[in-house]
């Protein structure tokens, strides 16, 4: 009965407090736009203020009834610390944490130059989200909150040149459902799964095997490939409408939900598959043959990651 009745009944978020990281681009941004149309209260959290404070100002022309702005990072635990005390200290109050900070790499795992490329994505995809939570816990406990989780289909969906991304991904699975069981008495927590979506990531923006951060638009067609970019706007949109029902998962699009079922039960043909597309003659990838063969990207992809800023 609770479960029809979440699809029916939303949750009010006028007033409510939420607080988003990784919020001065792509999903974060526009989850901030979405929950500022509900009327919210938000806490912006990011590295670049210039941007954050750009959002901030579209959030509330849509809506949002106040806007406080937080710089920092996700990585540091005193950072973590810092944004909870200082969104309590102006709001009194914390309803949902949205924890969306996230940085993605593209090289073979045996290509790593440096191992800070493999920490410093760990740092931010997964433990980012445990220190936010951590510090978040005790405030979510007083307003039977709500935690809204970005995982990825990559957690269980072996995608090449990412492994340590995709192992981030999969411990933030595996800790948001195993916290759910602990705390899901008191605070909810809705996991979002996005396939690839419009975002800094999908114009090219990885972490290379040196560990530095920079754009690379053919690395992309290498990395993505002939695959469906789903935009910006319908992720954020899907994943509000979960959390503010308490659902506990979301998968943006829906049809990556297929892929599960092949993990479960024929996962040789995934490797197979990936393999022959990602893998096999890695200068020159068969991804990257047919999206420059085929002008397919122009259909596949939003016309806002066609071309690197």
């Amino acid at each position: 009965m609770m479960w029809w009745l979440s699809w029916v009944l939303y949750e009010d978020m006028r007033g409510k407090v939420v607080l988003i990281t990784g919020a001065s681009s792509g999903i974060g941004e526009h989850i901030a736009y979405e929950y500022a149309k509900k009327g919210a209260r938000l806490a912006l959290v990011g590295r670049r203020e210039n941007l954050l404070m750009e959002v901030a100002d579209r959030a509330i022309t849509r809506g949002a009834s106040d806007v406080k702005v937080l710089v920092g990072d996700v990585t540091k635990e005193a950072d973590c610390k810092r944004f909870l005390e200082e969104t309590i200290q102006k709001y009194g109050r914390l309803d949902h944490l949205v924890n969306n900070a996230g940085v993605a790499h593209s090289f073979f795992f045996s290509e790593t130059k440096d191992l800070k490329a493999l920490t410093s994505t760990l740092d931010t995809t997964f433990w980012g989200q445990v220190y936010m939570t951590y510090f978040a816990i005790p405030h979510l406990r007083r307003t039977h909150g709500k935690v809204l989780v970005m995982a990825s289909t990559a957690s269980w969906l072996p995608y090449p040149r990412q492994t340590l991304y995709n192992a981030g991904k999969a411990g933030v699975l595996a800790f948001f459902d195993t916290l759910r069981v602990e705390v899901g008495d008191v605070i909810g927590i809705t996991i979002v799964m996005p396939g690839w979506i419009e975002s800094e990531i999908t114009k090219g923006k990885f972490i290379h095997e040196d560990g530095d951060i920079w754009t690379d638009q053919m690395e992309r067609d290498m990395h993505i490939g002939p695959v469906p970019v789903t935009s910006v706007t319908e992720c954020a949109n899907a994943a509000v409408k979960g959390v503010i029902r308490g659902s506990h998962y979301v998968t943006v699009p829906f049809y990556y939900s297929a892929f599960l079922l092949y993990r479960m039960f024929a996962p040789e043909v995934l490797d197979w598959i990936f393999r022959l597309i990602f893998v096999k003659h890695p200068q020159k990838p068969l991804s990257k043959q047919v999206l420059k063969a085929s002008e397919v990207h122009r259909v596949l992809y939003p016309t806002s990651i066609q071309k690197a800023d």
